[in-house]
């Protein structure tokens, strides 16, 4: 049984932890405060357990990035650079500023020509960052059911091997897969989250994907 480090006790960890249990994956979510999971560990199941950051970063035979943008470059020094080397990181992140949005738009605190996960794969340079699950909310993650057949998840990473694992993933979890390239491609993916979010903020519609479609 392949063995999750989900590194995140939010609600997006909890839906993708939970996704990974629900298709044969054994799963243990990382957090500063493992305790305050024992709740979601009594439900989980036999396959889940909590640990520290380090600790779910050890156990993972691959990880999945899903905290705060803002906390996301203190969490994997808190998870280990030697414990994340050679690993395909999963990075849900985003880097949204601590601020309401604008008429519906987030602010991020990165600029156009720079991302993110260039910030988190500079900083950990060994590990195998693919960007995914960041254009889309919690509530559509793990097989979403929406007309017009499977959404598109966009993916970027350096890691050819790493981007191919990431496929299958997100083929079991019910989604098409656009592969936009290398890990720079992260500085057009993070910004979709800004789009996807403004139905949601200004007519409360949370219920939706994008997909990418070929003439």
């Amino acid at each position: 049984m392949k063995r999750v480090g989900v590194l995140g006790s939010g609600v997006v960890g909890q839906v993708l932890a939970d996704g990974f249990l629900k298709h044969g994956f054994a799963v243990m979510r990382g957090s500063r405060e493992p305790a305050k999971l024992a709740d979601w560990q009594g439900k989980a199941g036999a396959h889940a357990s909590v640990g520290s950051f380090a600790e779910a970063a050890a156990y993972g035979d691959f990880i999945v990035l899903a905290v705060k943008g803002d906390a996301a470059s203190a969490v994997l020094a808190l998870a280990g650079a030697d414990a994340l080397a050679g690993k395909l990181v999963l990075d849900a992140t985003n880097p949204i500023e601590a601020a309401p949005p604008v008429n519906g738009v987030l602010r991020f605190f990165t600029g156009p020509n720079d991302s993110l996960m260039e910030r988190l794969q500079a900083q950990v340079p060994a590990a195998r960052f693919v960007k995914a699950f960041s254009c889309v909310g919690n509530a559509v993650m793990v097989n979403p059911r929406l007309a017009g057949g499977p959404p598109t998840m966009f993916i970027c990473g350096n890691d050819e091997a790493a981007k191919t694992e990431t496929r299958a993933i997100l083929t079991t979890f019910g989604w098409g897969c656009e592969d936009m390239g290398s890990v720079e491609a992260a500085r057009a993916i993070e910004p979709l989250c800004m789009l996807w979010c403004i139905p949601g903020f200004r007519q409360n519609r949370w219920q939706h994907a994008f997909r990418l479609l070929e003439g």
